[in-house]
């Protein structure tokens, strides 16, 4: 508990690969051999199974880890309802949704000692946590180091930093995450966020629906996109400390914040094995996928992570990263095109620009297009690109990303009232002058 986060972060070491049956002991022998439930568990742990699917979800889909700690899961006393704070679940109903875009700026700096759990704003989001449908779209900004614990019931959640490094202490062990990598947390799963910085500050997605996976590659063949390997899970390490004092556990249940004194860190966990776990991911080994002769590809094939639905090839979520890339393009208008789409997009900015806004869209902000909504580049990126050389051109200035979803994404009322809130977000469409007939037509 003591030791310096930045020491101990940069000292990790990993399990590689995304969906891999992993195992992991912190002290040799901890983990069982040829059973999961040995009638004694080893070193006079306890055995307990962490399930992410329901037991009889297909193989390919089933999602469950085994861990062995000091005191099982079920030794605490009853969870007590605490503030929600300006978090909130869907569905939601205190807004409708509304089809113009919309922007946002950072958010404004926190008050002292807020943690990632109060630094937490939803944005707004879609579907009904009660149902495990949807998502919702939180950000961050904290300035101090938890000394709590929080597991999300409702869903897992992807963390993006854009500002601040993280030490993420997880029930299977720590991960290290600074902007430009990802972190995603199972449904369920105990941790506390260490700052690495004075502050922190990013996005979150919440997925309520199926768990994150591969996209499927397709006629793009066996390699591309982001590949699992790259993938990082945590090597076991466990909290044994009974003299510590009561450690308060957050539990956010159904939209609703619940806490509960325990006597021991519920981080216990000495040895595990499965495929339910937490990984960490650098957005820039992602392997770009692009066109090599003319026009802009679909954003769709710059997919890190997918939720899928019941209809095949329609995401609840899509975690899309628009990661350093080459333009090549003959004949072609190379940032994004002008488009209306049935899918709704929260965009992201991580560092430096996007290629499809001159302006305004800042780090730590992010904007708005829900389903049907117009968008497209602004005036500045639209004449620009129209008029540039088209040689080969190297994108490396900026880190963008995107949260796209089913459903339209409601927001919050703290979101459409927020002072950050860009009033003049249109603006940015006006003066796209008329350009037909073309000069001496008829």
């Amino acid at each position: 508990m003591g030791e310096d986060p930045r020491k101990a972060a940069e000292g990790l070491t990993y399990l590689t690969g995304f969906g891999n049956e992993h195992a992991s002991e912190a002290v040799p022998g901890a983990l069982p051999h040829g059973r999961n439930s040995p009638q004694r568990a080893p070193l006079g742990l306890y055995a307990e199974q962490l399930s992410g699917s329901a037991f009889t979800e297909p193989r390919a889909h089933n999602r469950r880890s085994w861990l062995y700690r000091i005191r099982p899961s079920a030794a605490h006393p009853a969870f007590t309802r605490a503030h929600n704070g300006t978090i909130r679940t869907a569905p939601f109903t205190e807004s409708v949704p509304d089809p113009n875009r919309l922007r946002w700026n950072p958010l404004p700096e926190p008050a002292s000692g807020t943690d990632f759990v109060q630094g937490l704003w939803t944005l707004g989001g879609n579907g009904d946590a009660t149902r495990r449908t949807g998502m919702a779209v939180h950000l961050y900004h904290a300035n101090a180091s938890m000394d709590r614990v929080f597991s999300d019931a409702d869903g897992e959640l992807l963390i993006v930093p854009e500002r601040g490094g993280l030490l993420l202490r997880t029930e299977f062990g720590p991960l290290h995450t600074e902007p430009g990598e990802i972190a995603l947390i199972p449904r369920g799963v105990r941790f506390r966020v260490d700052l690495l910085d004075e502050s922190a500050r990013g996005y979150v997605c919440e997925n309520y629906g199926a768990p994150f996976q591969l996209p499927d590659l397709g006629p793009i063949g066996a390699n591309g996109l982001a590949n699992a390997r790259d993938f990082r899970a945590p090597a076991a390490a466990y909290e044994d400390d009974d003299t510590a004092g009561p450690v308060e556990v957050v539990n956010k249940f159904c939209g609703n914040l619940w806490t509960a004194s325990y006597d021991h860190s519920p981080l216990d966990v000495v040895a595990w094995h499965g495929n339910h776990v937490p990984y960490v991911y650098d957005l820039r080994r992602f392997n770009v996928i692009g066109s090599i002769s003319y026009d802009h590809p679909d954003p769709s094939i710059f997919t890190v992570l997918t939720s899928p639905s019941d209809t095949p090839g329609l995401a609840g979520v899509d975690f899309v990263v628009f990661a350093p890339r080459w333009l090549v393009g003959e004949d072609t208008f190379r940032p994004p095109y002008f488009h209306r789409n049935v899918m709704s997009e929260y965009m992201g900015l991580i560092e430096g620009a996007y290629d499809a806004k001159a302006e305004g869209f800042v780090p730590g902000g992010g904007s708005l297009h829900n389903m049907m909504s117009a968008h497209g580049p602004d005036r500045e990126t639209f004449d620009r690109a129209s008029a540039a050389e088209l040689k080969p051109q190297r994108i490396d200035d900026g880190l963008a990303f995107m949260f796209e979803t089913r459903w339209p994404v409601t927001a919050t009322a703290q979101a459409a009232g927020a002072a950050h809130l860009q009033r003049g977000y249109d603006d940015v469409w006006q003066g796209l002058e008329r350009h037909f007939p073309p000069a001496g037509a008829q």
